[in-house]
């Protein structure tokens, strides 16, 4: 322990020197670590404890490091500024969800992004999404472990509300994994749901504003369904999601798309496997589930509805 504080010191001095003239300039980049303190300056020799001080330390546009294994919230983390905050490799920085979401986004205009993080439950914590956005700000999480959530994994709602889902595993989620609805975007990418209860990707228009989402080269196992859209609003907004290059084992569906009133939801689907599935697909209503005819369906249960068979070009 005190050969690791050493070599924080030895290695922030310059910055320390560089930053005396201006000793309460918020940071380009803040630290956290297990034996830090919330009363310290949050910088690599003096590390603060919990992201809500590196939040307040940290500049707009700059990042929050985790140096090491530790939980680095004790109540939901409020994203009110554009920032990283991302675990050094070989750490394992938790966010727990604990009295409501782990993390939550609602200032509007925002960049944020969250790589390289454990997101969990407090067992009995009261705890319920892991990221919630609810509002007009981009949101991009890379590399991230979402497990165990007695809510969703990922709530994207409302115009201008937009994720970007890269290399992450949701596994376990009691609710959906990925909820998209009126106004929100999500594009999902080399991503794994595993045993999403409630289903791994679902968007729902329920006002004028519409939502969709891309998924591409991602697996999909366990769960009632894989991809799923509903719309409700005659003339309003649309539910869509494109998939494409992925695969879909051991789920209830792969995919269902519904509505109500004619209102426009779709799922269009490419190079892509089916494999064990209960139902490949289920559609209802006008919704509509377009098959590109590169599609591959093996072992698994007859779809109910029409499946829109599109030639590739």
């Amino acid at each position: 322990m005190f050969g690791r504080k050493l070599l924080r010191v030895v290695a922030a001095l310059p910055f320390v020197l560089l930053a005396s003239p201006c000793a309460h300039a918020q940071l380009f980049r803040a630290y956290v670590a297990s034996d830090g303190s919330d009363a310290n300056p949050c910088t690599l020799a003096a590390p603060c404890r919990l992201l809500p001080a590196a939040l307040t330390a940290v500049a707009s546009g700059g990042e929050i490091w985790m140096l090491d294994s530790a939980n680095y919230n004790t109540a939901t983390v409020a994203v009110a500024k554009s920032v990283t905050i991302l675990a050094i490799p070989g750490a394992v920085g938790s966010v727990v969800a604990t009295a409501g979401p782990a993390v939550s986004i609602t200032t509007p205009g925002l960049k944020v992004a969250l790589r390289n993080l454990v997101i969990v439950p407090v067992a009995g914590g009261g705890g319920t999404d892991g990221v919630r956005l609810w509002g007009a700000s981009a949101l991009s999480i890379e590399g991230c472990v979402f497990a165990n959530l007695p809510g969703k994994g990922v709530d994207v709602l409302g115009d201008g509300a937009s994720v970007r889902i890269g290399t992450s595993i949701f596994r376990n989620i009691a609710a959906t994994a990925v909820y998209v609805e009126n106004g929100g975007t999500a594009d999902v990418h080399a991503s794994q749901f595993i045993e999403s209860v409630n289903g791994s990707v679902r968007v729902i228009s329920t006002s004028p504003a519409s939502a969709k989402a891309s998924v591409s080269d991602s697996n999909f196992a366990g769960g009632a369904f894989g991809v799923d859209t509903y719309a409700t609003v005659a003339g309003g907004g649309s539910a869509r999601v494109a998939v494409t290059r992925s695969t879909f084992s051991s789920l209830g569906f792969a995919f269902t798309a519904s509505n109500a009133s004619g209102a426009p939801s779709s799922i269009s689907v490419s190079e892509t496997l089916v494999s064990g599935v209960g139902t490949a697909y289920s559609q209802g209503g006008s919704a509509i589930i377009y098959s590109l005819g590169n599609n591959h369906f093996f072992n698994s249960g007859t779809g109910t509805g029409t499946l829109t068979l599109i030639p590739p070009n």
